[in-house]
C-alpha cells in the first residue's frame, strides 16, 4: 500500500478530515490533503449538479487537477463534485471512498462509508458504529509517556473528561455544567479520583469558569490551552473516560481505548445522535454519566481499521481482475 498515491479531499473542518486522515494512515499512507472551495452554481446545488464537475473547483482551494492519485478519501458536501472528477477523468484509476451519506447514489463511488443509524445500503456501502479518526494505541502510548511525568501527581484512579459544548443540536447550559463538575468533584472526594479535564472552544467562557471554581483546589489538572494539547495523553493515561454527547468523533476516539466511556447527556439532540448513543448503549460500551464510577470490558470501537481492511480487500480484487482481463 505504501506505493499508492492518496488525495483527503475535504472543506477543511478538522472533524471532517481527520477521518479521511485517520483512514489514510491506518492504510500505511501518507496522503495529499486537498481543501476544496466550489465555485457557484457547484457550492450551492453540490452533489446534485453533476455536470461540468471538472469546473467546480475554485481558485481559493486547492486545484483538482492530474496526475489522478491512486486512492482520494473525501467528505462533506464540498468534496463530491472534485471525487467525480477524478474517478471520471482518471478512466475509473482512481478508487474513491467517500465518508459519510454522499446524498446520491453509492454507485457513484467505489465505497461509502456511513455510521450504522444512517439509513444508506449497498453492495458498496460499508457501515461503522462510530466515527472513523486518527487515535491508535502507539499514538496514546507515546503522548501518555511524554506527560506522565507531569502528572504524576494525579491519583488513581484518573478520569479523561473531554467537554465539547454548543453545536447545531445540542446546548451545554451552565446548569448542566455546574452539576456535572459537582458530579466530577464527587468522585475525587468518594474515589480519590483524579481528573484530567479538556474543554473545547465550544465549551465557552462562563462554562469553563464553572468547571475551573469546582474544581479548585481539587486533584484535577484543567487544560488551559497552551503548550502541547495534552487530549491523547489524557485518554492513554486514564482509567475510564467522560465525555460529552455532542461529538460524534470524541466519543469514537474514547470507545477506541476499552475503557470504561461515560456520556454526559446535554440539552437538545437529533435523531441521528440519539440512534448513535443508544446503539452503544445497548452494545454495552457507553454509560450515561450518572456519577458512579465502575468497570467494564467490551471489544474496541475499531471502525477505522475495519475500513481500511476492506479498502485493502477491494483494491486487491481490483488490481486482480485487470491482471485477469489482460492475461484474456
Amino acid at each position: 500500500m505504501q506505493s499508492l498515491t492518496c488525495w483527503v479531499v475535504s472543506d477543511g473542518k478538522p472533524g471532517m478530515e481527520n477521518q479521511c486522515l485517520g483512514l489514510a494512515e491506518s492504510l500505511g499512507l501518507t496522503p495529499v490533503v486537498k481543501r476544496v472551495r466550489l465555485r457557484s452554481p457547484w457550492r450551492e446545488l453540490s452533489p446534485y449538479l453533476r455536470i461540468g464537475n471538472r469546473f467546480a473547483a475554485g481558485p481559493q482551494g486547492d486545484p483538482i487537477e492530474p496526475p489522478w492519485p491512486d486512492l482520494l478519501i473525501a467528505t462533506g458536501r464540498q468534496s463530491i463534485a472534485p471525487s467525480l472528477t477524478a474517478r471520471k477523468r482518471s478512466g475509473g484509476r482512481t478508487f474513491t471512498v467517500q465518508i459519510q451519506d454522499p446524498q446520491i447514489s453509492p454507485r457513484h463511488f467505489d465505497l461509502v462509508v456511513v455510521p450504522r443509524h444512517d439509513k444508506l445500503r449497498g453492495a458498496n456501502v460499508m457501515t461503522t458504529r462510530g466515527a472513523l479518526h486518527r487515535v491508535t494505541p502507539e499514538i496514546l502510548r507515546d503522548a501518555a509517556a511524554r506527560h506522565a511525568p507531569r502528572l504524576a501527581h494525579l491519583p488513581s484512579p484518573r478520569i479523561a473528561v473531554l467537554i465539547g459544548g454548543n453545536n447545531g443540536v445540542y446546548r451545554l447550559t451552565p446548569t448542566i455544567m455546574g452539576d456535572v463538575a459537582e458530579r466530577l468533584a464527587a468522585l475525587t472526594r468518594s474515589h480519590g479520583a483524579g481528573l484530567m479535564v479538556t474543554p473545547s472552544r465550544r465549551t465557552g467562557a462562563d462554562n469553563e469558569a464553572i468547571l475551573r471554581a469546582r474544581l479548585a483546589g481539587l486533584p484535577a489538572e484543567v487544560w488551559d490551552g497552551t503548550g502541547e494539547n495534552p487530549y491523547f495523553a489524557y485518554l492513554g493515561l486514564a482509567d475510564a473516560v467522560v465525555v460529552t454527547c455532542d461529538s460524534v468523533s470524541m466519543t469514537s476516539e474514547a470507545c477506541s481505548t476499552g475503557k470504561p466511556v461515560y456520556v454526559i447527556e446535554l440539552d437538545g439532540g437529533s435523531p441521528k445522535f440519539r440512534a448513535f448513543h443508544d446503539g452503544l448503549y445497548r452494545d454495552g460500551i457507553t454509560r450515561p454519566f450518572d456519577g458512579s464510577l465502575d468497570h467494564w470490558s467490551y471489544p474496541v470501537l475499531d471502525d477505522t481499521r475495519q475500513v481500511a481492511d476492506e479498502v485493502r480487500r477491494r483494491l486487491e480484487a481490483r488490481r486482480t481482475a485487470i491482471r485477469g482481463g489482460a492475461r484474456g
